[in-house]
């Protein structure tokens, strides 16, 4: 009876050796997961006599916006202003924006003759469309005002789209309190409007 006892238990102490040994091997089953789909941003479009335009809904149009660069001479358009959940956090002030103006009156659309800064304008071509951009750069108690313009050659009236970018210098805050804003994202952004951009006439 004992012999009988202490078979039994041999053979369990060696089956469960052995079921351990053998699944000691084995890879642990992979966890899967859905990708996750990035939200689109719903946009909508803008349209005058002259031209249209693509932009993201959350972004503030402004139609009653000027450019007020030049001293008594205004330079009306649209304007775009970013969300505030693009700013919060970092260093990018909410008044950042790109705007749609035109010069009727001017005889070269030309980028520079959009910034009251003495700047020179080059030409880029991005496929059919040819532009001529010029940019200006200001910093002054803390901030930094830059600005790119993307006039349109040869359209007439002359239009302009402009980017507008408020920022502030990190060092102004608390460490940890404020983070750099991530500039190629926005020009990524920016971009993306601008190239929306079709002439009607």
């Amino acid at each position: 009876m004992v012999k009988y006892i202490v078979g039994i238990i041999a053979l369990l102490v060696i089956g469960g050796g052995y079921y351990v040994w053998s699944n000691m091997g084995e890879e642990a089953a992979p966890v899967t997961s859905t990708p996750q789909i990035p939200t689109q941003v719903a946009t909508t479009t803008y349209a005058t006599s002259t031209y249209s335009i693509t932009y993201p809904q959350n972004f503030t149009k402004d139609e009653n916006y000027s450019y007020m660069g030049f001293e008594k001479k205004p330079i009306a358009g649209v304007k775009f202003q970013i969300p505030l959940t693009m700013a919060t956090g970092t260093n990018l002030s909410s008044d950042t924006y790109l705007s749609i103006e035109s010069l009727p009156r001017a005889k070269n659309c030309t980028g520079d003759i959009y910034i009251p800064s003495n700047v020179k304008a080059a030409q880029l071509t991005e496929g059919t469309m040819v532009y001529s951009v010029a940019t200006s750069s200001e910093a002054g108690a803390g901030n930094v005002y830059e600005e790119y313009v993307y006039a349109l050659s040869g359209s007439q009236p002359c239009v302009a789209v402009r980017y507008f970018i408020h920022s502030t210098s990190v060092s102004n805050y608390d460490p940890g309190t404020i983070r750099e804003f991530d500039r190629s994202a926005l020009m990524v952004a920016f971009d993306e409007i601008r190239r929306t951009l079709t002439l009607t006439r």
